[in-house]
């Protein structure tokens, strides 16, 4: 049905925002006579910034809220990060697009004025933050000397405690920095065997109701179908492997040459046992590539690993300690 004006759900952070103001601009060059409004929902982690994210479970955590505006058709549309965005939706609700990606390396940040410009500058035992465990597994894989700081708050906030503090760094996405034009405050872009970026990073979904075909047709010129592809074999992994933000676990998948490519990681907290595979195939196939690289790296390895980390039995895991 038809209606008088689109409503797109948002978290308010700076991030989120851009984000929903991007998708906003885009739809009103293509439908000028419809107008998009935005309605800034607060989530679960919005709220909730004094635990690690790993402590207080990842189901929905910057989602639920926003699918409920939907459900309940107080919005027609919400824009997440992709990588927020849980492999199983709530019934009814589906993808209705995929936006082409943003660069989704990883990056280290500097504390402003410091002189130290990589990893490699890095002195020993050096306090580096991050609020992600696979963040902190691939960084104590390759420098297992560093302090490892945890840290919550959006971006803004994450850049202030890191210059007010001792810290000599944080690592964060590059995706979001640039967005937010920030790209200046990057010291180094991590390669992609140091840091396996998260499933979905640099994407932006656009959510929906199942039923809703006009919003579907309004948004399919903002659908990118060599992202959705590629983030689908990631997904399909990540939901084999029943991962979040509660186990390290990094993926990487793009198309070159028609071929898909789909590389990821387990790996403990500690850093100390990683496994990693790749596999590659046809676009089309994607989703049974990400199924089919997760059983690998389940029965080379990483069954056990998932298994310590779920029963709390990785005793090397001290939130933000040396």
């Amino acid at each position: 049905m038809k209606r008088n004006r689109l409503t797109i759900a948002t978290r308010g952070s700076a991030l989120a925002l851009w984000q929903s103001s991007f998708i906003k601009s885009r739809l009103e060059q293509l439908h000028p006579d419809l107008p998009v409004e935005l309605q800034i929902v607060k989530t679960l982690g919005d709220k909730i910034l004094d635990s690690p994210l790993s402590k207080i479970g990842d189901k929905g955590l910057f989602t639920k809220e926003i699918e409920q505006t939907l459900l309940e058709n107080r919005a027609d549309i919400a824009v997440h990060s992709l990588k927020d965005l849980p492999t199983v939706l709530p019934g009814g609700l589906k993808i209705a697009a995929v936006t082409e990606r943003e660069d989704l390396h990883d990056v280290f940040v500097a504390r402003q004025g410091s002189e130290i410009r990589s990893l490699s500058d890095l002195p020993a035992k050096a306090k580096i933050a991050t609020g992600s465990l696979r963040r902190r597994c691939q960084l104590l894989r390759h420098r297992n000397d560093l302090s490892i700081i945890d840290i919550r708050g959006n971006l803004t906030t994450r850049l202030n405690k890191l210059d007010e503090s001792d810290w000599y760094g944080m690592i964060l996405a590059k995706a979001g920095l640039t967005r937010l034009g920030l790209g200046d405050r990057i010291s180094e872009v991590l390669p992609f065997d140091i840091m396996l970026p998260a499933v979905g990073q640099g994407a932006l979904a656009v959510e929906s109701r199942s039923n809703d075909s006009w919003v579907r047709e309004l948004v399919l010129p903002l659908h990118h179908n060599n992202t959705f592809r590629a983030v689908g074999g990631e997904r399909a992994l990540l939901q084999t492997l029943e991962g979040g933000c509660q186990i390290p676990i990094g993926a990487h998948g793009w198309i070159e040459n028609g071929i898909f490519f789909l590389e990821a990681f387990i790996g403990s907290l500690d850093g100390k046992r990683v496994v990693r595979g790749t596999l590659h195939g046809a676009p089309d196939q994607s989703e049974t590539l990400g199924v089919n690289l997760a059983t690998l790296l389940l029965n080379q390895g990483g069954k056990p690993i998932l298994d310590e980390i779920r029963a709390g039995s990785d005793a090397s895991y001290h939130p933000g300690g040396a």
